[in-house]
C-alpha cells in the first residue's frame, strides 16, 4: 500500500496544506490541485496523480498538532470571510452562519473539515502522529 507523509510542521496556512498534497501526489502532472476541499475530495477518490490506480493508500500526518493550530479558527475565519465576499459564487448567508458557529466554538475548523473529507474515503487511511 502506498504511503505518503504530510509534514505538519511545514503547514502554516491552507495554501501550505495543498502545497504538500501537490508535492506528494501531483509531481508527475502538468497541473496542480487548487486550495479547495473539493479538490482534496477529488484527489482522494483516486484516478489523479500518484493515487491513480491505487486501491488503498495511507497518509501519515506528522506533527498534526501544528497543522491543527495553523488550520484552526483564524485560518478558517479568513477562508470563510473570503468566500462570503464572493456572493455570486458562494452562499453568503450560509457562510455567515458557519462564521457564527465558528466564533461560538461550535463550528469546525479547516483542519476538522480536512479530517471529514479523509474520513469519507474508506480506501484512504489517515494516521495522525
Amino acid at each position: 500500500m502506498p504511503e505518503w507523509v504530510i509534514e505538519g510542521s511545514a503547514i502554516h496556512g491552507i495554501d501550505d496544506f495543498y502545497a504538500q498534497l501537490n508535492r506528494l501526489l501531483m509531481a508527475g502532472e502538468d497541473w496542480e490541485l487548487g486550495p479547495s476541499l473539493d479538490a482534496l475530495n477529488d484527489v482522494l477518490w483516486g484516478g489523479i496523480g500518484a493515487m491513480q490506480g491505487q486501491q488503498r493508500v495511507r497518509f501519515v500526518w506528522r506533527d498534526h498538532a501544528a497543522s491543527r493550530r495553523a488550520l484552526g479558527r483564524q485560518a478558517t475565519e479568513e477562508w470563510l470571510r473570503s468566500k462570503a465576499a464572493q456572493p455570486q459564487t458562494f452562499n453568503a448567508q450560509a457562510i455567515h452562519g458557519q462564521l457564527r458557529e465558528l466564533r461560538a466554538g461550535t463550528g469546525p475548523s479547516y483542519f476538522d473539515l480536512i479530517l471529514q473529507v479523509f474520513a469519507d474515503h474508506s480506501n484512504v487511511e489517515l494516521v495522525l502522529s
